[in-house]
């Protein structure tokens, strides 16, 4: 009677030991539920937005909309690789900078961090400082200076980018050594860039906004500070391609220009090709 009890239960056991598991791999003790929190792209929780073992992002990730602090994969550091402390990174972004700055010192070049994550709160501050004229642009009160809305919006997108927007949501992207283009072009700073331009490379990173031209026709002012850590964000890109819309940028003053501008296709997307 045992024997046959155990043949007639032997084909169940085996069933539930085949049947695949219906939950992702997350790097969160609370997978299903942070999961589903961070698939809705209208909340801004705060809290732990998961990752699996590919990395795969969602849309709140992709508009920085997450503390950064709070991100199991993000580390913060600071000096020597830094100006001061309390820069985020994604772990792998900062790793592979680590190595990137090691070399650069063996070879007498100085690489400093001195801007990485910015979440959407701090974008918004920046964006907004501009746009009410609290912060000069260029050595104008845009608010004063540019009334048409459209217009006073592509002004500040030369070297600033929508909340919503920025690369520098993503952990991915850093600025280097000085936020000027004139200073990589003589002495010491061209020393820099040029080591940068043959080396980066090795290491993932790309400068993502070179001078444009027939290959870069929209988008940013060159920024010779600005590299970016290609491993991790060019599946970004490739998000912001599918998944991101102009109607999706919102939530801070001017917001409203982002359709007419074509915020995502001439700024999100238009980039170095060779970062693609």
């Amino acid at each position: 009677m045992k024997s046959m009890y155990l043949l007639l239960l032997l084909p169940a056991l085996l069933a539930a030991c085949s049947e695949p598991s219906s939950s992702p791999k997350v790097l969160t003790d609370e997978a299903p539920k942070e999961a589903h929190r961070a698939q809705d792209s209208s909340k801004n929780t705060g809290e732990q937005i998961p990752f699996d073992s590919a990395y795969i992002f969602s849309k709140e990730y992709l508009m920085g909309k997450f503390d950064p602090a709070k991100q199991p994969e993000f580390v913060r550091f600071g000096k020597p690789y830094a100006d001061e402390e309390g820069y985020y990174l994604h772990r792998l972004t900062f790793e592979a900078f680590a190595k990137m700055y090691e070399a650069a010192k063996k070879d007498g070049i100085r690489l400093t961090i001195i801007s990485a994550t910015r979440p959407f709160t701090r974008q918004k501050s920046i964006w907004e400082s501009k746009w009410t004229g609290r912060r000069p642009v260029e050595g104008q009160n845009l608010a004063k200076a540019v009334k048409d809305p459209v217009e006073r919006a592509k002004t500040i997108l030369r070297y600033s980018s929508m909340p919503g927007t920025s690369r520098h949501h993503w952990g991915t992207d850093v600025d280097l050594n000085a936020l000027e283009n004139s200073y990589f072009e003589q002495g010491r700073g061209l020393k820099e860039y040029q080591w940068l331009q043959a080396h980066a490379a090795e290491y993932g990173f790309c400068q993502v906004y070179t001078a444009k031209g027939p290959k870069r026709p929209y988008g940013y002012e060159e920024e010779k500070w600005h590299w970016s850590y290609l491993p991790l964000a060019k599946k970004l890109t490739a998000l912001a391609k599918t998944e991101l819309k102009d109607e999706d940028i919102s939530g801070f003053a001017g917001a409203e220009t982002a359709t007419a501008i074509q915020v995502v296709e001439h700024y999100v997307l238009g980039i170095n090709p060779d970062c693609l």
